[in-house]
């Protein structure tokens, strides 16, 4: 099981990968499980000498209760101290951003990958597309001529 994060690969310029555990439930965690999350919009921001993620949405569990669960609920990070140490001076150094890039399993546990990211320019957007294209084309072009 993996959700990812789409948009922010068009979005930012990925730099550095990290892992992190995350806190959740187990109502959250079966939700995970089965697919139903969203990372679409959310962010990760540090605080003291803590991580938390920010406004992922977690869709409730269908057979668990539903009183008192909020989907976009702040949920804690779980990082070493020395990563978040350099996560945060890098941060606060070149102007760069934490963003989740997905969800995955990892035998019992649940956990986020974490980019250490830059956001790119419009003009860059528009000339990754045109290469997309382009490249698209070509293989269109050359399909079953070149052996």
């Amino acid at each position: 099981m993996k959700i990812v994060n789409k948009k922010a690969l068009f979005d930012y310029q990925i730099l550095d990968r990290l892992e992190a555990g995350v806190s959740l439930s187990g109502a959250e965690v079966k939700s995970l499980r089965s697919g139903h999350a969203k990372l679409d919009g959310s962010f990760v921001r540090i605080i003291g000498t803590e991580a938390y993620l920010i406004n992922a949405h977690i869709f409730p569990y269908t057979y668990a209760r539903p009183e008192n669960y909020d989907p976009k609920r702040t949920r804690k990070l779980l990082f070493h101290r020395k990563e978040l140490v350099s996560l945060k001076s890098k941060i606060d150094g070149a102007n760069l951003t934490l963003i989740p890039l997905s969800w995955y399993t990892k035998g019992p546990f649940v956990k986020l990958e974490v980019g250490l990211a830059r956001g790119k320019k419009q003009f860059e957007k528009r000339e990754k597309m045109r290469q997309d294209v382009q490249k698209r084309e070509l293989e269109r072009d050359f399909r079953g001529k070149v052996k």
